[in-house]
Protein backbone atom coordinates (compact mmCIF):
# COMPACT_ATOMS: atom_id res chain seq x y z
CA UNK A 1 0.00 0.00 0.00
CA UNK A 2 2.88 2.33 0.69
CA UNK A 3 4.24 1.85 -2.78
CA UNK A 4 0.84 2.38 -4.39
CA UNK A 5 0.37 5.67 -2.54
CA UNK A 6 3.80 6.91 -3.53
CA UNK A 7 3.21 5.94 -7.16
CA UNK A 8 -0.04 7.91 -7.02
CA UNK A 9 1.82 10.92 -5.65
CA UNK A 10 4.39 10.74 -8.42
CA UNK A 11 1.62 10.50 -11.01
CA UNK A 12 -0.16 13.54 -9.64
CA UNK A 13 3.08 15.49 -9.43
CA UNK A 14 3.94 14.66 -13.04
CA UNK A 15 0.51 15.87 -14.11
CA UNK A 16 1.06 19.12 -12.23
CA UNK A 17 -1.78 18.44 -9.79
CA UNK A 18 0.37 18.69 -6.67
CA UNK A 19 3.65 20.43 -6.06
CA UNK A 20 6.86 18.44 -6.26
CA UNK A 21 7.73 19.80 -2.82
CA UNK A 22 4.83 17.73 -1.46
CA UNK A 23 2.77 20.64 -0.15
CA UNK A 24 -0.92 20.22 -0.86
CA UNK A 25 -2.72 23.05 -2.59
CA UNK A 26 -5.40 24.56 -0.35
CA UNK A 27 -7.53 25.18 -3.43
CA UNK A 28 -7.43 21.61 -4.66
CA UNK A 29 -10.33 20.17 -2.65
CA UNK A 30 -11.42 17.05 -4.48
CA UNK A 31 -13.56 18.38 -7.29
CA UNK A 32 -10.70 19.14 -9.66
CA UNK A 33 -9.01 15.76 -9.29
CA UNK A 34 -6.13 17.09 -7.16
CA UNK A 35 -5.14 16.29 -3.61
CA UNK A 36 -8.28 16.28 -1.45
CA UNK A 37 -7.57 18.77 1.32
CA UNK A 38 -10.82 18.65 3.32
CA UNK A 39 -10.13 15.90 5.84
CA UNK A 40 -12.15 14.37 8.68
CA UNK A 41 -9.94 12.78 11.33
CA UNK A 42 -11.65 10.29 13.67
CA UNK A 43 -10.60 10.27 17.34
CA UNK A 44 -11.44 7.62 19.93
CA UNK A 45 -13.25 9.13 22.92
CA UNK A 46 -11.02 9.18 26.00
CA UNK A 47 -7.88 7.73 24.39
CA UNK A 48 -5.28 10.37 25.18
CA UNK A 49 -2.61 9.11 22.80
CA UNK A 50 -5.14 9.29 19.97
CA UNK A 51 -6.35 12.75 20.97
CA UNK A 52 -2.75 13.98 21.18
CA UNK A 53 -1.60 12.60 17.83
CA UNK A 54 -4.82 13.75 16.17
CA UNK A 55 -4.29 17.32 17.32
CA UNK A 56 -0.67 17.09 16.21
CA UNK A 57 -1.65 15.96 12.71
CA UNK A 58 -4.44 18.52 12.55
CA UNK A 59 -1.86 21.24 13.18
CA UNK A 60 0.67 19.76 10.75
CA UNK A 61 -1.81 19.27 7.92
CA UNK A 62 -3.41 22.67 8.34
CA UNK A 63 0.06 24.24 8.14
CA UNK A 64 0.40 22.42 4.79
CA UNK A 65 -2.87 23.88 3.49
CA UNK A 66 -5.41 21.23 4.49
CA UNK A 67 -8.64 21.78 6.41
CA UNK A 68 -8.98 19.18 9.19
CA UNK A 69 -12.07 18.45 11.28
CA UNK A 70 -11.77 16.22 14.35
CA UNK A 71 -14.70 13.87 14.97
CA UNK A 72 -14.84 12.09 18.35
CA UNK A 73 -16.49 8.68 18.62
CA UNK A 74 -16.14 5.25 20.21
CA UNK A 75 -14.09 2.61 18.35
CA UNK A 76 -17.01 0.82 16.66
CA UNK A 77 -18.40 3.96 14.94
CA UNK A 78 -14.86 4.99 13.98
CA UNK A 79 -14.21 1.73 12.15
CA UNK A 80 -17.66 1.87 10.55
CA UNK A 81 -16.98 5.45 9.46
CA UNK A 82 -13.61 4.58 7.97
CA UNK A 83 -15.14 1.68 6.03
CA UNK A 84 -17.95 3.88 4.68
CA UNK A 85 -15.65 6.80 3.86
CA UNK A 86 -17.33 9.15 6.34
CA UNK A 87 -13.96 9.46 8.12
CA UNK A 88 -10.64 9.83 6.34
CA UNK A 89 -8.24 8.39 8.91
CA UNK A 90 -7.55 7.67 12.58
CA UNK A 91 -4.25 7.38 14.43
CA UNK A 92 -5.12 5.04 17.31
CA UNK A 93 -5.59 1.44 16.14
CA UNK A 94 -3.99 -1.02 18.60
CA UNK A 95 -2.77 -4.33 17.19
CA UNK A 96 -2.43 -7.27 17.26
CA UNK A 97 -4.93 -7.71 20.11
CA UNK A 98 -6.97 -4.69 21.19
CA UNK A 99 -8.73 -3.91 17.91
CA UNK A 100 -8.32 -7.30 16.26
CA UNK A 101 -12.07 -7.96 16.17
CA UNK A 102 -12.70 -4.69 14.33
CA UNK A 103 -10.07 -5.55 11.73
CA UNK A 104 -11.74 -8.93 11.20
CA UNK A 105 -14.97 -7.09 10.40
CA UNK A 106 -13.73 -4.00 8.55
CA UNK A 107 -10.20 -4.87 7.47
CA UNK A 108 -11.09 -5.45 3.82
CA UNK A 109 -12.68 -2.01 3.55
CA UNK A 110 -10.00 0.17 5.16
CA UNK A 111 -6.30 0.80 4.51
CA UNK A 112 -3.42 0.30 6.93
CA UNK A 113 -1.13 3.34 6.95
CA UNK A 114 1.52 1.80 9.17
CA UNK A 115 2.59 1.50 12.80
CA UNK A 116 3.94 4.65 14.44
CA UNK A 117 4.67 3.26 17.92
CA UNK A 118 5.66 -0.32 18.71
CA UNK A 119 6.09 -0.43 22.49
CA UNK A 120 2.58 -0.12 23.92
CA UNK A 121 0.71 -2.58 26.12
CA UNK A 122 -2.51 -3.29 28.02
CA UNK A 123 -2.29 -3.49 31.80
CA UNK A 124 -3.95 -3.77 35.17
CA UNK A 125 -2.67 -0.96 37.41
CA UNK A 126 -2.90 -0.41 41.15
CA UNK A 127 -1.83 2.31 43.57
CA UNK A 128 1.96 2.14 43.95
CA UNK A 129 1.80 1.16 47.65
CA UNK A 130 -0.67 -1.69 47.06
CA UNK A 131 0.39 -4.91 48.85
CA UNK A 132 0.50 -7.00 45.65
CA UNK A 133 2.72 -6.94 42.58
CA UNK A 134 1.19 -9.48 40.19
CA UNK A 135 -2.25 -10.20 38.74
CA UNK A 136 -1.89 -13.72 40.11
CA UNK A 137 -2.12 -12.29 43.65
CA UNK A 138 -5.28 -10.33 42.99
CA UNK A 139 -7.94 -13.02 43.53
CA UNK A 140 -6.61 -13.89 47.00
CA UNK A 141 -6.50 -10.21 47.94
CA UNK A 142 -9.74 -9.07 46.32
CA UNK A 143 -11.17 -7.78 49.59
CA UNK A 144 -8.30 -5.25 49.83
CA UNK A 145 -9.62 -3.69 46.61
CA UNK A 146 -13.31 -3.68 47.60
CA UNK A 147 -13.69 -6.82 45.49
CA UNK A 148 -13.87 -4.84 42.26
CA UNK A 149 -11.88 -3.95 39.15
CA UNK A 150 -12.62 -0.56 37.55
CA UNK A 151 -12.71 -0.78 33.76
CA UNK A 152 -13.44 1.53 30.86
CA UNK A 153 -16.00 1.38 28.01
CA UNK A 154 -17.92 -1.91 27.59
CA UNK A 155 -17.05 -2.10 23.88
CA UNK A 156 -13.32 -1.42 24.25
CA UNK A 157 -10.73 -3.99 23.19
CA UNK A 158 -9.19 -3.70 26.65
CA UNK A 159 -12.53 -4.70 28.15
CA UNK A 160 -12.78 -7.70 25.83
CA UNK A 161 -9.25 -8.76 26.79
CA UNK A 162 -10.24 -8.61 30.45
CA UNK A 163 -13.44 -10.60 29.96
CA UNK A 164 -12.08 -13.18 27.52
CA UNK A 165 -8.54 -13.71 28.78
CA UNK A 166 -7.45 -12.02 32.00
CA UNK A 167 -10.44 -12.77 34.26
CA UNK A 168 -10.63 -16.51 33.41
CA UNK A 169 -6.83 -16.95 33.35
CA UNK A 170 -6.39 -15.54 36.85
CA UNK A 171 -9.68 -16.72 38.40
CA UNK A 172 -11.08 -13.23 38.91
CA UNK A 173 -14.71 -14.18 38.26
CA UNK A 174 -15.56 -13.44 41.90
CA UNK A 175 -14.61 -9.77 41.54
CA UNK A 176 -17.02 -7.17 40.22
CA UNK A 177 -15.77 -5.84 36.88
CA UNK A 178 -17.15 -2.33 36.45
CA UNK A 179 -17.36 -0.83 32.95
CA UNK A 180 -18.60 2.63 32.04
CA UNK A 181 -16.07 5.07 30.55
CA UNK A 182 -12.40 5.99 30.57
CA UNK A 183 -13.28 9.28 32.27
CA UNK A 184 -15.08 7.44 35.07
CA UNK A 185 -12.13 5.07 35.53
CA UNK A 186 -9.71 8.00 35.82
CA UNK A 187 -12.03 9.68 38.32
CA UNK A 188 -12.04 6.53 40.47
CA UNK A 189 -8.26 6.30 40.18
CA UNK A 190 -7.80 9.91 41.24
CA UNK A 191 -10.18 9.60 44.17
CA UNK A 192 -8.53 6.43 45.47
CA UNK A 193 -4.95 7.67 45.17
CA UNK A 194 -5.86 11.05 46.68
CA UNK A 195 -7.41 9.27 49.68
CA UNK A 196 -4.70 6.65 50.11
CA UNK A 197 -7.02 3.77 49.18
CA UNK A 198 -6.29 0.60 47.22
CA UNK A 199 -7.66 0.51 43.69
CA UNK A 200 -7.22 -1.67 40.61
CA UNK A 201 -8.04 -0.35 37.15
CA UNK A 202 -7.68 -1.44 33.55
CA UNK A 203 -5.15 0.78 31.82
CA UNK A 204 -2.71 0.92 28.95
CA UNK A 205 0.75 2.31 28.25
CA UNK A 206 1.55 4.92 27.19
CA UNK A 207 -1.01 6.88 29.21
CA UNK A 208 -0.89 10.15 31.13
CA UNK A 209 -2.09 8.38 34.28
CA UNK A 210 1.44 7.10 34.87
CA UNK A 211 2.73 10.67 35.14
CA UNK A 212 -0.34 11.94 36.96
CA UNK A 213 -0.96 9.35 39.69
CA UNK A 214 1.19 7.20 42.03
CA UNK A 215 0.47 3.83 40.39
CA UNK A 216 2.23 0.66 39.25
CA UNK A 217 1.38 -2.16 36.87
CA UNK A 218 0.59 -5.65 38.12
CA UNK A 219 2.88 -8.14 36.42
CA UNK A 220 1.01 -10.30 33.91
CA UNK A 221 2.89 -13.53 34.69
CA UNK A 222 0.67 -15.65 32.43
CA UNK A 223 0.75 -13.27 29.47
CA UNK A 224 -3.04 -13.02 29.40
CA UNK A 225 -2.97 -9.51 27.92
CA UNK A 226 -0.82 -10.73 25.04
CA UNK A 227 2.38 -9.32 23.65
CA UNK A 228 3.41 -5.70 23.31
CA UNK A 229 1.01 -3.79 21.08
CA UNK A 230 1.74 -1.46 18.17
CA UNK A 231 -0.21 1.71 17.42
CA UNK A 232 -1.31 2.12 13.80
CA UNK A 233 -2.90 4.75 11.62
CA UNK A 234 -5.70 3.50 9.35
CA UNK A 235 -7.49 5.31 6.58
CA UNK A 236 -10.47 4.88 4.32
CA UNK A 237 -9.77 3.62 0.83
CA UNK A 238 -10.97 6.99 -0.46
CA UNK A 239 -8.39 8.78 1.69
CA UNK A 240 -5.43 6.90 0.28
CA UNK A 241 -6.75 7.44 -3.25
CA UNK A 242 -7.79 11.08 -2.94
CA UNK A 243 -5.16 12.42 -0.51
CA UNK A 244 -2.04 10.41 -1.39
CA UNK A 245 0.40 13.01 -0.09
CA UNK A 246 -1.21 13.13 3.35
CA UNK A 247 -1.44 9.32 3.34
CA UNK A 248 2.27 9.03 2.50
CA UNK A 249 3.22 11.30 5.40
CA UNK A 250 1.18 9.13 7.76
CA UNK A 251 2.80 5.99 6.37
CA UNK A 252 6.19 7.35 7.38
CA UNK A 253 5.00 8.66 10.78
CA UNK A 254 6.90 7.37 13.83
CA UNK A 255 6.74 8.59 17.43
CA UNK A 256 8.45 6.91 20.37
CA UNK A 257 6.73 6.75 23.74
CA UNK A 258 8.94 9.41 25.33
CA UNK A 259 8.05 11.93 22.63
CA UNK A 260 4.38 10.97 22.79
CA UNK A 261 4.26 11.35 26.55
CA UNK A 262 5.84 14.80 26.38
CA UNK A 263 2.95 15.88 24.12
CA UNK A 264 0.38 14.14 26.34
CA UNK A 265 1.81 15.87 29.41
CA UNK A 266 1.70 19.28 27.72
CA UNK A 267 -1.93 18.78 26.69
CA UNK A 268 -3.49 16.96 29.64
CA UNK A 269 -1.33 17.44 32.72
CA UNK A 270 0.38 20.84 32.45
CA UNK A 271 -2.75 22.37 30.87
CA UNK A 272 -6.29 22.23 32.27
CA UNK A 273 -8.37 23.65 29.40
CA UNK A 274 -9.78 22.07 26.26
CA UNK A 275 -8.49 24.47 23.60
CA UNK A 276 -5.51 22.39 22.62
CA UNK A 277 -4.49 24.36 19.54
CA UNK A 278 -2.11 26.83 21.25
CA UNK A 279 -0.69 24.06 23.46
CA UNK A 280 0.10 21.91 20.43
CA UNK A 281 1.52 24.89 18.55
CA UNK A 282 3.91 25.55 21.44
CA UNK A 283 4.87 21.87 21.60
CA UNK A 284 5.57 21.89 17.87
CA UNK A 285 7.78 24.96 18.29
CA UNK A 286 9.67 23.20 21.08
CA UNK A 287 10.07 20.06 18.94
CA UNK A 288 10.42 21.70 15.52
CA UNK A 289 13.11 19.41 14.10
CA UNK A 290 11.06 16.31 14.87
CA UNK A 291 7.85 17.81 13.46
CA UNK A 292 9.55 19.07 10.30
CA UNK A 293 10.74 15.53 9.67
CA UNK A 294 7.17 14.23 9.58
CA UNK A 295 6.50 15.97 6.26
CA UNK A 296 10.00 15.80 4.81
CA UNK A 297 9.29 12.86 2.49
Amino acid sequence: MKNSSKIAIATLATAGLIGLAGCASPDAGSADGGEKTDITLAVFNGWDEGVATSWLWKSILEEEGYSVELEYADPAPVFEGLASGDYDFTTDVWLPNTHEAYLETYGDDIEELGAWNEDSKLTLAVNEDAPIDTIAELADNADLFNNRIVGIEPGAGLTAAMEDEVIPTYGLEGMEFLTSSTAAMLSELKSATDNGENVVVTLWEPHRAYAQFPIKNLEDTEGAFGDTESLYSYGSTEFTENSPQAAAWLEDFTMDSETLMSLVQAMFIDYEGDDYAPVVEQWIEDNQDYVDGLTAS
